[in-house]
């Protein structure tokens, strides 16, 4: 059955920027490695784990964080009713140059972990006990429309409830992650969720 749903929040970080439903609440100027921990030390967090994670896995899980801050509920949903759905056009290629290069001298057990791309979902999963839907599609460009389908799909068949999707990609210094909060509620700031809603927003964070 279909089911009215709706983008309830949106972050975004980009270009040292971390924005969050278009308004810029966080920077820092310098390399990925060194905006990354910054954006963590800004939270104020306390999470060990976060310093072995490589880059893919700390930027989502970092989008993630700033998405969720003040704006879901966890208590409103099971852990089996909220997914990840997300998207990249690099898979985990900046953690597989890393790894082969590893592998001339000793082979970094703590790099291959890493050399899936959905390791970034388990991460942002595990922090967050989702036990939902999940998935990342390798992509040549964020399609918008395609992750649409797969999120509406989930949520009009009662799969689950709400949904983290969007686009998290790394590779070296270029990187963007782009994030959505989908849920059947409608808040007093969400839209509705569509394809072209997505795309307007991905494009404007660009």
């Amino acid at each position: 059955m279909l089911t009215e749903k709706y983008i309830t929040g949106f972050c975004s970080i980009d270009n040292g920027i971390v924005a969050k439903d278009g308004v810029a609440i966080f920077g820092h100027q310098g390399d990925l490695p060194g905006l990354l921990l910054a954006a963590y030390q800004h939270l104020q967090l306390s999470y060990p784990k976060f310093y072995k994670m490589d880059n893919l896995s700390k930027l989502g899980w970092l989008t993630t964080e700033f998405l969720l801050k003040n704006t879901f509920n966890p208590g409103d949903y099971r852990p089996e009713e909220t997914g990840v759905i997300l998207a990249n056009a690099n898979s985990s290629l900046d953690d597989d140059v890393k790894y082969w290069e590893s592998i001339k001298d000793v082979a970094s057990p703590s790099l291959f972990v890493y050399t899936l791309p959905n390791i970034v979902i388990g991460e942002i999963c595990i922090r967050n006990h989702f036990k939902g839907e999940q998935a990342l599609y390798i992509q040549p460009e964020f399609n918008a429309e395609f992750i649409t389908q797969q999120v509406s799909y989930l949520l009009n068949k009662n799969i689950i409830q709400a949904c983290i999707c969007g686009c998290i990609d790394v590779f070296e210094e270029d990187y963007k992650a782009v994030l959505f909060l989908v849920e059947k509620k409608k808040t007093d700031t969400s839209v509705v969720f569509s394809a072209e809603k997505m795309d307007e927003i991905f494009n404007k964070e660009a």
